[in-house]
């Protein structure tokens, strides 16, 4: 009940009657697995760099439909920021304005449901632009996959101590890792984590 106050009282605050796709009734078999490549870890001061995201169908990853956008800086990047996303200024040469990202990703995940590793920190990126811009937060159903991957190990595991990193899980669920570390192929490798929890009762 509380939650659909909550998206009432979010619908109400809209200013862009082109948006309002994003509070219809979410699809049962589709989701969008999205990832962004920031400035760094606070979304009160940082910036999204780039955004990656694929669409799901049932226990399929739409790999043709994917998303990976680049972000213009109008700040300069740290050092420190760099070593950890491995973007370069002139890396952005080719980049978009943000305002334009994030009408495209809006168009992209539509009304569908949400997933992520760590995926509030994501949602809290794009709810800093949205907000301001349109009046709303992101309705969206969100499926956090470390939550998913949790609940179902943790009854072989009764006091808890579930290693929760993005690399131990994927070599739990004996999945590869992909090459370079980039929004997009966080995007792909946490849809099969989640497609693969999907579809997995319960893990050894």
């Amino acid at each position: 009940m509380f939650a659909a106050i909550k998206r009432k009282f979010n619908l109400r605050g809209l200013k862009d009657e082109r948006f309002l796709f994003l509070f219809d009734q979410t699809p049962s078999d589709e989701a969008v697995v999205f990832d962004c490549e920031t400035t760094g870890l606070d979304p009160k001061v940082d910036d999204i760099i780039s955004i990656g995201a694929v669409r799901v169908r049932g226990n399929q990853i739409l790999a043709n439909e994917a998303m990976h956008l680049y972000i213009r800086q109008t700040r300069e990047m740290s050092h420190e920021s760099i070593k950890v996303h491995k973007i370069r200024h002139c890396d952005l040469e080719n980049a978009i304005p943000l305002e334009e990202a994030i009408e495209k990703f809006l168009y992209f995940i539509g009304n569908r449901p949400l997933v992520g590793y760590y995926l509030e920190f994501d949602v809290a990126m794009i709810n800093k632009y949205i907000k301001p811009l349109y009046g709303i937060t992101l309705p969206n159903t969100q499926k956090e996959v470390s939550a998913i991957y949790y609940d179902k190990k943790i009854p072989l595991i009764p006091q808890g101590n579930i290693d929760l990193r993005f690399d131990s899980i994927l070599r739990d669920l004996k999945l590869p890792r992909l090459g370079a570390h980039d929004a997009l192929n966080d995007a792909v490798m946490t849809a099969m984590i989640y497609i693969k929890l999907q579809n997995t009762n319960k893990l050894n």
